[in-house]
């Protein structure tokens, strides 16, 4: 879609993407070991690829020569067949392949700076659907800063929802995975911050044309959040 067509209306939560590599492979001990290795994603342009590009470039890393990107509808079994050295894994990956004892982790972004700085998730809305329904749009935000702040103060209860709408079996791995992500820093955190850290990159990396203020000023409207930052007392 085309960004003058949609906006970044709030932040979501700092999400724990993970780079795993194999355990037993030697010498990759952090992004910048991955020059010229084969890297899983699900497809060029997506999400894993666009994420891992700006994280590469910001290490001087040439995502589009200096990496060898294997495309597959399932990244992690490639990994686990050996077949790429590396992913980026989203919880409760991780956790399993840690259990497995077979992948180790060399970047974690609710952990390692500078990514730990920054959000990893904002909504986007269709421009002229906000501009038509903004009672509904704030409405539907509201319900997402009220749900995030559950799983900020209660972990307990928002894993007891996870296992009983099937979306986790195990309780203790989703309550470890909700404990394990600052789902309260839409209340402090800058979110053009974020839009300006990763427009830089892959600005860098040559993946993108616009100037980063020109991402926030074309592609965020952040209207809707500061005025429930108000109503929610943040």
């Amino acid at each position: 879609m085309n960004q003058q067509h949609i906006a970044m209306t709030r932040p979501y939560f700092v999400y724990a993407q993970q780079i795993v590599v194999r355990k037993s492979t030697q010498g990759l001990t952090k992004l910048e070991d991955l020059k010229g290795k084969a890297v899983a994603i699900a497809r060029m342009g997506g999400v894993e690829h666009v994420w891992l590009s700006s994280m590469l470039a910001y290490v001087g890393i040439d995502p589009r020569t200096q990496i060898d990107w294997v495309t597959t509808q399932t990244p992690k079994d490639f990994f686990l067949a050996g077949r790429a050295v590396a992913f980026l894994a989203f919880p409760p990956e991780p956790q399993d392949l840690r259990a497995m004892k077979i992948g180790k982790v060399i970047l974690n972004t609710t952990l390692d700076r500078p990514w730990s700085q920054y959000y990893c998730c904002m909504i986007a809305g269709h421009r002229d659907f906000i501009a038509k329904n903004p009672i509904a749009t704030k409405r539907a935000l509201r319900a997402m800063l009220k749900a995030a702040d559950i799983c900020s103060q209660d972990p307990e209860r928002a894993a007891r929802l996870l296992v009983e709408k099937g979306y986790e079996p195990r309780y203790e791995m989703a309550l470890e995975v909700l404990k394990s992500l600052s789902y309260n820093r839409w209340r402090t955190d800058n979110p053009a911050d974020t839009l300006r850290f990763h427009a830089l990159r892959l600005r860098d990396a040559g993946m993108i044309k616009s100037t980063p203020q020109q991402i926030v000023d074309r592609g965020s409207n952040f209207t809707f959040l500061n005025e429930l930052k108000k109503e929610l007392k943040a």
